[in-house]
């Protein structure tokens, strides 16, 4: 009831229209799974949870074709993992689960000839932690579970010697949070889950000191939740099973109210629009997939409904593309994995 409430009240904002491209379908449904925007402009799909086990297949969506067409294998089946774009039109995939083991082990992926090759192994297995690449080409791995504890532990993968260091440990052990590359080449941390309960803890990686360290709490505890940086170097926190929208400061290192959006789903995707906005689709209301869909406006603080997909999902991946689409493939509907995926035009576009 209180989300028809906060949608009634928020009609008078309704946006006009967007225009929807449904259809497309990938080559296997998955959930769970990496998408990855790579340097010519194709998109890497990989790996995630398939009918009857996770998966080690990989495909490409291709903008100008409009379809998705398989492409080299994983050296393991994995789910939950990350994936990272590094130089060179290379990914990085980390972690994960495969089957009822977690992850230390990692690949990466050469656009150029669309294979797979094993790296260094993490220092320790890695499930729902965060994988971000910093300015000067190294990627920062933090925290997650090895399905034991949550870990506070972090580490840096150097691509030009395609092996793990450690670095400093966070202030708090957490998975399900976020890491948010910051103007400056800091990176924000924030939220997640110690494991019983939601944090509102944030803190700060700096790369010069390869240490971690406590900035202001977030006004809401929040778990898979989503974090934006948007285009004036804020970071927008929303979702992880709240409505209310806060944004982090970085001058100041406090977050900052800025209005709400409808839906508190967790485990939703957001994606920053190229006119500014932000596109917020599905996730777990409760325990069901959701088909909810909006478009939230920083600087207004107001959310309006856009039009509903084919198809409720969660655990989908959420991919801006080149020519200001988005696009939405796979994830969790109520029935299992999904192939579908459909791609998103704001009708201002």
């Amino acid at each position: 009831m209180r989300r028809i409430a906060v949608a009634l009240a928020l009609l008078p904002f309704l946006v006009a229209g967007c225009f929807l491209e449904s259809g497309l379908s990938m080559t296997t449904a998955r959930a769970y799974h990496t998408a990855t925007l790579l340097s010519d402009g194709r998109v890497l799909v990989a790996g995630g949870q398939g009918y009857d086990a996770d998966l080690a297949s990989a495909e490409i969506y291709d903008a100008a074709k409009g379809y998705f067409e398989a492409t080299g294998s994983m050296t393991h089946a994995r789910r939950s993992h990350t994936a990272t774009l590094l130089a060179h039109g290379r990914v990085l995939v980390a972690g994960g689960h495969s089957g009822t083991t977690n992850l230390a082990s990692a690949e990466v992926y050469d656009e150029a000839t669309g294979t797979f090759a094993a790296t260094g192994e993490m220092a320790a297995a890695r499930v729902y932690h965060t994988a971000t690449l910093l300015p000067d080409g190294r990627v920062l791995v933090a925290g997650g579970t090895d399905g034991i504890r949550t870990l506070a532990t972090a580490e840096l993968y150097d691509p030009a010697t395609g092996t793990f260091s450690p670095t400093g440990p966070m202030t708090a052990a957490r998975q399900s949070h976020t890491a948010t590359l910051l103007g400056d080449g800091r990176v924000l941390v924030a939220g997640g889950s110690d494991g019983p309960a939601r944090l509102a803890s944030a803190e700060i990686y700096d790369p010069a000191s390869g240490t971690f360290k406590a900035t202001g709490l977030m006004a809401e505890a929040r778990e898979c939740h989503s974090a934006v940086r948007l285009e004036d170097g804020r970071v927008l926190m929303v979702a992880g099973g709240e409505t209310s929208a806060e944004t982090f400061d970085p001058p100041t290192g406090k977050f900052i109210p800025n209005g709400s959006t409808i839906s508190g789903n967790r485990c939703q995707t957001a994606t920053l629009l190229t006119d500014g906005r932000v596109l917020i689709v599905g996730g777990l209301d409760g325990d069901r997939p959701s088909s909810d869909r909006e478009l939230y406006d920083p600087k207004t603080g107001r959310s309006a409904l856009a039009s509903l997909m084919d198809t409720e999902r969660s655990f989908h991946t959420a991919t801006l593309l080149a020519d200001g689409r988005v696009l939405l493939a796979g994830g969790l509907a109520p029935l299992g994995p999904i192939s579908g995926a459909e791609s998103y035009l704001p009708k201002n576009y």
